[in-house]
């Protein structure tokens, strides 16, 4: 445990996955509660194309992931009609136009560098090669978005649950609804750093899913998810970290882990509500 806790990536590592754990357990319940799971996963794919320009052009993964993210609220925003059934359309759309762009960014990486391992850090995380400074500067963000959803929650959760009642009660739920967008690709950038980006709506959706099924209200559910997906995030880096024993000279992936806890934290709060 102490050379655990004392290796430098490991300590990289857990402090990004903090970061992202706990945003994306408190965005995920507002996710859940206004349907835009997909909408999240069209983000996270989107935001990988900012991976994949990242390592191209030899900026950091963060500001990539960051900026593909925020232009791809912009794309919603421009594509998606009022109907629930047009916004899928929509978040389908922008979905496959992240994921080709991504895939001629990797095909310029790996021929223009050499980068064979370039398309396995995008898609399913490099936590344990992410800089130290890379990891710090998450956690000001995820502090950072952490402190505005503090500030529109009861609001935003009004919108979610009832939009006209809100409109009555003077609430902008379109404003509202772009304010979460906004927190919401921040959410999946630091879920794509974690366990990459094809993941991202594991770590966004699996939490808050487990966190509603388990709690009695919206606020213990968000901090159930918040400490789930901490749980996970730690327990996957341990596991991953433990696994370099049992095939020697390597690891397995942490991502893996992860998402594994995280089904097995839904599949328990599933069977704990029939109880």
């Amino acid at each position: 445990m102490l050379g655990f806790l004392q290796n430098g990536p490991v300590q990289v590592a857990l402090l990004l996955s903090c970061a992202a754990a706990l945003l994306c357990g408190a965005l995920g319940v507002f996710t859940v509660l206004r349907g835009q799971a997909f909408a999240g996963h069209a983000l996270a794919d989107v935001s990988s194309a900012g991976g994949a320009g990242g390592l191209l052009f030899g900026i950091s993964p963060l500001l990539g992931f960051l900026f593909f993210g925020v232009a791809g609220v912009a794309g919603l925003e421009i594509l998606q009609p009022q109907r629930a059934a047009g916004r899928d359309e929509a978040a389908g759309i922008l979905l496959g136009a992240g994921l080709g762009l991504t895939a001629l960014l990797l095909h310029f990486c790996f021929t223009a560098h050499g980068a064979a391992g370039a398309a396995q850090a995008v898609m399913f995380g490099a936590m344990f090669s992410t800089a130290p400074g890379a990891a710090i500067w998450s956690c000001v963000l995820a502090g950072f978005c952490l402190l505005v959803l503090a500030c529109i929650a009861k609001p935003l959760l009004l919108a979610s649950l009832d939009a006209e009642l809100a409109r009555v009660a003077g609430v902008r739920p379109r404003f509202l609804g772009l304010v979460f967008l906004l927190l919401l690709a921040l959410a999946v950038t630091l879920a794509a750093m974690t366990v990459g980006a094809i993941l991202a709506t594991a770590l966004l959706i699996g939490p808050a899913a487990a966190g509603v099924r388990l709690a009695r209200g919206p606020l213990a559910g968000l901090l159930v998810s918040m400490a789930l997906g901490l749980a996970a995030c730690w327990g996957g880096i341990a596991l991953a970290y433990t696994s370099y024993g049992w095939t020697p000279g390597r690891t397995w992936p942490v991502s893996f882990f992860i998402v594994a806890l995280l089904l097995a934290f839904y599949a328990a709060a599933g069977l704990r509500r029939r109880a």
